[in-house]
């Protein structure tokens, strides 16, 4: 069983994934080498940021699991790869904790003017200046997933109210005051203060949030997103900002990556930008590799896979996510 892994993998790692059977034969492909050894892998560990040629590798009809090491899963759904009989897993929900600080360091930075005070450093200016709060404000979360909740539950002792949408309402926690379903969430539009976007990106995602949503939107709301760049359509996103409809937004995420020198959102000062860092972790490659390796076992054993992935969705559905269905949580020692 041969095993192709793509990414950052040490010794440690690549050992620890390889104590899990004697059948199995482990390549540390990086990115350099990926397209070429996907060819000849019966299983793919990582995340390809190189184009990988897809149909050929599902022609060969030899590939047969992915462990995505991202919980974003456009780099390998591709349409061959979603009709074929290749099963998919994610990392969806392995790192809410990370992207819910990346929120919060996002959200607290607008609120307490930051980018502001940090110009006024660089120029040794001591001026106080208008600031706002969390509490009280109305918030939002489109995408009530691992991400989302998580998120909700760190924001909730800050006596806001909640308010989430997604596309398996399920169960409503205490903390939050209604989950919506995918097509009634925009009636909260108007009385909401901060929009946050925890979607994964899929056909029915890409554009979500348009100059629509934004007309809705209460005047001066502050969006901000850890979700996928073109779940936003980015031209609407700067016009909003630019005439005030917006307030303003956190973007650890954009359209197109990396962001353009000549993007239009790099001189807004109501903006927070930063480069997709919203689940970095010291912890990363070894709560992947733990993931990773409890997989395989379940791969080999034919037992019922982790994060599972609904293809045609992009994500797993909540009974087949590890960390809501509580099969499993991730250590960071």
């Amino acid at each position: 069983m041969r095993v192709v892994l793509c990414y950052p993998v040490e010794r440690r790692h690549v050992e620890q994934l390889s104590a899990v059977s004697p059948s199995i034969e482990l390549v540390d492909a990086g990115q350099e080498g990926v397209a070429s050894e996907l060819l000849d892998a019966d299983i793919f560990i990582g995340h390809g940021k190189v184009p990988v040629p897809w149909p050929e590798i599902v022609a060969k009809n030899r590939l047969r699991w992915i462990q995505s090491s991202a919980a974003g899963l456009d780099h390998c759904l591709t349409p061959e790869v979603i009709e074929s009989d290749i099963l998919v897993t994610s990392a969806s929900g392995l790192f809410a904790n990370q992207v819910a600080e990346q929120t919060f360091a996002l959200l607290f930075g607008i609120l307490r003017s930051m980018p502001e005070f940090y110009r006024a450093q660089q120029n040794r200016e001591f001026i106080r200046r208008p600031t706002d709060e969390i509490h009280a404000k109305t918030i939002g979360i489109v995408g009530f997933g691992g991400n989302g909740r998580r998120i909700a539950e760190v924001l909730a002792p800050f006596r806001v109210k909640l308010w989430a949408a997604d596309l398996f309402p399920g169960d409503c926690p205490a903390h939050v005051h209604t989950v919506f379903g995918s097509a009634e969430w925009s009636r909260a539009l108007p009385d909401t203060d901060i929009l946050i976007l925890t979607v994964p990106l899929n056909t029915e995602t890409e554009g979500l949030i348009n100059r629509d949503t934004f007309a809705q939107l209460r005047r001066g709301a502050i969006l901000i997103n850890v979700a996928r760049g073109p779940v936003v359509v980015e031209s609407d996103l700067i016009d909003a900002l630019e005439s005030g409809r917006v307030g303003a937004a956190g973007l650890d995420v954009t359209e197109v990556e990396p962001l353009s020198e000549t993007s239009r959102l790099w001189d807004l000062p109501n903006v927070v930008i930063t480069p997709h860092v919203g689940a970095q972790s010291r912890h990363r490659v070894n709560v992947t590799t733990d993931f990773a390796a409890e997989n395989l076992r379940r791969f080999l054993n034919r037992q019922p896979m982790l994060n599972l992935v609904d293809k045609r969705l992009g994500f797993p559905r909540p009974e087949n996510h590890a960390v809501l269905s509580s099969n499993w949580r991730p250590e960071y020692s």
